[in-house]
Protein backbone atom coordinates (compact mmCIF):
# COMPACT_ATOMS: atom_id res chain seq x y z
CA UNK A 1 0.00 0.00 0.00
CA UNK A 2 2.83 2.38 0.86
CA UNK A 3 4.53 1.76 -2.45
CA UNK A 4 1.26 2.37 -4.25
CA UNK A 5 0.81 5.71 -2.49
CA UNK A 6 4.37 6.72 -3.32
CA UNK A 7 3.73 5.85 -6.95
CA UNK A 8 0.73 8.17 -6.97
CA UNK A 9 2.85 10.96 -5.49
CA UNK A 10 5.74 10.67 -7.96
CA UNK A 11 4.42 13.34 -10.40
CA UNK A 12 4.13 15.80 -7.51
CA UNK A 13 7.42 14.99 -5.82
CA UNK A 14 9.45 14.82 -9.00
CA UNK A 15 7.65 17.41 -11.04
CA UNK A 16 10.78 18.51 -12.88
CA UNK A 17 10.96 15.13 -14.66
CA UNK A 18 9.30 14.42 -17.99
CA UNK A 19 9.75 11.62 -20.52
CA UNK A 20 10.74 11.37 -24.17
CA UNK A 21 12.41 8.59 -26.12
CA UNK A 22 14.74 9.99 -28.77
CA UNK A 23 17.29 8.18 -30.97
CA UNK A 24 19.59 10.45 -32.98
CA UNK A 25 21.34 9.08 -36.09
CA UNK A 26 24.85 7.72 -35.58
CA UNK A 27 26.44 10.31 -37.85
CA UNK A 28 25.04 13.12 -35.69
CA UNK A 29 26.24 11.49 -32.49
CA UNK A 30 29.71 10.92 -33.93
CA UNK A 31 30.00 14.47 -35.24
CA UNK A 32 28.93 16.02 -31.94
CA UNK A 33 31.31 14.02 -29.70
CA UNK A 34 33.23 16.37 -27.41
CA UNK A 35 36.24 15.49 -25.27
CA UNK A 36 36.71 17.78 -22.29
CA UNK A 37 40.01 18.56 -20.67
CA UNK A 38 40.63 17.60 -17.08
CA UNK A 39 40.57 14.27 -15.28
CA UNK A 40 37.89 11.65 -15.89
CA UNK A 41 34.98 12.26 -13.56
CA UNK A 42 31.35 11.63 -12.72
CA UNK A 43 29.11 14.53 -11.71
CA UNK A 44 25.70 14.24 -10.14
CA UNK A 45 23.39 17.16 -10.91
CA UNK A 46 20.43 17.71 -8.59
CA UNK A 47 17.77 20.37 -9.05
CA UNK A 48 16.78 21.40 -5.53
CA UNK A 49 13.57 23.29 -4.76
CA UNK A 50 14.48 26.60 -3.14
CA UNK A 51 11.32 26.67 -1.05
CA UNK A 52 11.04 23.11 0.23
CA UNK A 53 14.63 21.87 -0.13
CA UNK A 54 13.35 18.76 -1.89
CA UNK A 55 15.17 17.34 -4.88
CA UNK A 56 13.27 17.74 -8.14
CA UNK A 57 15.50 16.13 -10.76
CA UNK A 58 18.65 13.99 -11.02
CA UNK A 59 21.13 13.72 -13.88
CA UNK A 60 24.69 12.48 -14.40
CA UNK A 61 27.52 14.05 -16.37
CA UNK A 62 30.28 11.66 -17.34
CA UNK A 63 33.66 12.93 -18.49
CA UNK A 64 35.24 9.95 -20.24
CA UNK A 65 36.54 9.60 -23.80
CA UNK A 66 33.75 12.06 -24.49
CA UNK A 67 31.59 14.15 -22.20
CA UNK A 68 27.89 13.34 -22.04
CA UNK A 69 24.96 14.04 -19.75
CA UNK A 70 22.58 11.26 -18.81
CA UNK A 71 19.38 13.25 -18.29
CA UNK A 72 16.68 10.65 -17.58
CA UNK A 73 13.21 11.93 -18.39
CA UNK A 74 14.69 15.43 -18.70
CA UNK A 75 13.28 18.36 -20.65
CA UNK A 76 16.39 20.31 -21.71
CA UNK A 77 17.46 20.05 -25.33
CA UNK A 78 19.48 21.90 -27.91
CA UNK A 79 19.17 21.55 -31.65
CA UNK A 80 22.90 20.74 -31.98
CA UNK A 81 23.03 18.26 -29.08
CA UNK A 82 22.06 14.77 -30.29
CA UNK A 83 20.15 12.61 -27.85
CA UNK A 84 19.86 8.86 -27.59
CA UNK A 85 17.58 7.47 -24.91
CA UNK A 86 18.23 10.31 -22.46
CA UNK A 87 21.98 10.51 -23.18
CA UNK A 88 22.97 13.96 -24.46
CA UNK A 89 26.10 14.14 -26.62
CA UNK A 90 28.34 17.09 -27.42
CA UNK A 91 28.46 18.65 -23.96
CA UNK A 92 30.82 21.49 -24.73
CA UNK A 93 31.42 24.30 -22.20
CA UNK A 94 28.60 26.33 -23.74
CA UNK A 95 26.14 23.43 -23.73
CA UNK A 96 27.04 22.63 -20.12
CA UNK A 97 26.38 26.25 -19.18
CA UNK A 98 23.06 26.12 -21.02
CA UNK A 99 22.06 22.93 -19.24
CA UNK A 100 22.77 24.37 -15.81
CA UNK A 101 21.18 27.72 -16.64
CA UNK A 102 18.00 25.99 -17.79
CA UNK A 103 17.59 24.20 -14.46
CA UNK A 104 18.79 26.96 -12.11
CA UNK A 105 16.01 29.52 -11.72
CA UNK A 106 14.02 31.34 -9.07
CA UNK A 107 12.44 28.14 -7.82
CA UNK A 108 15.38 25.75 -8.16
CA UNK A 109 19.11 25.74 -7.51
CA UNK A 110 21.45 23.20 -9.09
CA UNK A 111 23.83 21.21 -6.92
CA UNK A 112 26.76 19.69 -8.84
CA UNK A 113 28.76 16.99 -7.00
CA UNK A 114 31.87 15.71 -8.78
CA UNK A 115 34.09 12.72 -8.08
CA UNK A 116 37.26 12.04 -10.05
CA UNK A 117 37.54 8.47 -11.31
CA UNK A 118 39.96 6.35 -13.33
CA UNK A 119 39.66 6.33 -17.12
CA UNK A 120 38.43 2.74 -16.91
CA UNK A 121 35.63 3.62 -14.49
CA UNK A 122 34.63 6.63 -16.59
CA UNK A 123 34.33 4.43 -19.66
CA UNK A 124 32.26 1.89 -17.72
CA UNK A 125 29.93 4.68 -16.61
CA UNK A 126 29.63 5.94 -20.17
CA UNK A 127 28.77 2.46 -21.42
CA UNK A 128 26.28 1.97 -18.60
CA UNK A 129 24.23 5.07 -19.40
CA UNK A 130 24.34 4.29 -23.11
CA UNK A 131 22.87 0.86 -22.40
CA UNK A 132 20.26 2.05 -19.93
CA UNK A 133 17.47 2.91 -22.34
CA UNK A 134 14.84 5.63 -22.15
CA UNK A 135 13.47 6.41 -18.69
CA UNK A 136 9.73 6.81 -17.99
CA UNK A 137 8.39 10.05 -16.62
CA UNK A 138 9.17 10.84 -12.96
CA UNK A 139 11.70 8.02 -12.59
CA UNK A 140 14.90 10.05 -13.00
CA UNK A 141 16.09 9.29 -9.46
CA UNK A 142 15.50 5.59 -9.85
CA UNK A 143 17.49 5.54 -13.10
CA UNK A 144 20.41 7.61 -11.78
CA UNK A 145 20.79 5.64 -8.55
CA UNK A 146 20.52 2.37 -10.47
CA UNK A 147 23.30 3.40 -12.83
CA UNK A 148 25.57 4.54 -9.99
CA UNK A 149 25.18 1.28 -8.09
CA UNK A 150 26.63 -0.57 -11.08
CA UNK A 151 29.81 1.55 -11.18
CA UNK A 152 32.90 0.57 -9.12
CA UNK A 153 33.37 3.00 -6.24
CA UNK A 154 29.73 4.05 -6.22
CA UNK A 155 28.14 0.88 -4.87
CA UNK A 156 27.33 2.66 -1.61
CA UNK A 157 24.79 4.90 -3.36
CA UNK A 158 21.42 3.84 -2.05
CA UNK A 159 18.74 3.19 -4.61
CA UNK A 160 16.02 5.81 -4.40
CA UNK A 161 13.25 7.48 -6.34
CA UNK A 162 13.99 10.76 -4.60
CA UNK A 163 16.75 13.00 -6.03
CA UNK A 164 17.44 14.64 -2.66
CA UNK A 165 18.26 11.32 -1.02
CA UNK A 166 20.56 10.38 -3.88
CA UNK A 167 22.33 13.74 -3.52
CA UNK A 168 22.86 13.12 0.21
CA UNK A 169 24.20 9.63 -0.44
CA UNK A 170 26.52 10.88 -3.21
CA UNK A 171 27.82 13.57 -0.88
CA UNK A 172 29.24 10.91 1.43
CA UNK A 173 31.63 9.62 -1.24
CA UNK A 174 35.35 10.25 -0.64
CA UNK A 175 36.77 13.24 -2.49
CA UNK A 176 33.47 14.66 -3.67
CA UNK A 177 33.59 18.32 -4.71
CA UNK A 178 30.32 20.26 -4.51
CA UNK A 179 29.30 23.40 -6.33
CA UNK A 180 25.93 25.16 -6.15
CA UNK A 181 24.47 27.22 -9.01
CA UNK A 182 21.76 29.81 -8.36
CA UNK A 183 19.84 32.06 -10.71
CA UNK A 184 16.88 34.41 -10.38
CA UNK A 185 15.46 33.69 -13.83
CA UNK A 186 11.72 33.18 -14.07
CA UNK A 187 10.43 29.68 -13.48
CA UNK A 188 8.84 29.90 -16.92
CA UNK A 189 12.03 29.13 -18.84
CA UNK A 190 10.59 28.34 -22.29
CA UNK A 191 11.93 31.61 -23.67
CA UNK A 192 15.39 30.83 -22.31
CA UNK A 193 15.33 27.52 -24.12
CA UNK A 194 14.33 29.24 -27.35
CA UNK A 195 17.16 31.77 -27.02
CA UNK A 196 19.67 28.99 -26.47
CA UNK A 197 18.82 27.49 -29.86
CA UNK A 198 20.51 30.39 -31.67
CA UNK A 199 23.93 29.24 -30.40
CA UNK A 200 25.80 26.49 -32.23
CA UNK A 201 28.25 23.92 -30.89
CA UNK A 202 30.74 24.87 -33.59
CA UNK A 203 33.84 26.92 -32.82
CA UNK A 204 33.53 26.80 -29.04
CA UNK A 205 36.63 26.99 -26.83
CA UNK A 206 37.85 23.74 -25.32
CA UNK A 207 37.62 23.02 -21.60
Amino acid sequence: MRRFLLFLLFPLLLGACAADSVWAPQEQVRAAAYRAEGPPSITLFTAVNNRSGAGGHSALMINASQRVIFDPAGTWWHRTVPERHDVLYGITPTMLKFYIDYHARETYRVVAQTVEVSPQVAELALARVQQNGAVPSALCGNAVSGVLQDIPGFESIRGSLFPGRIMDSFGELPGVVTRVYRDDDSNENDQLLIRQQSVSIAAQPSQ
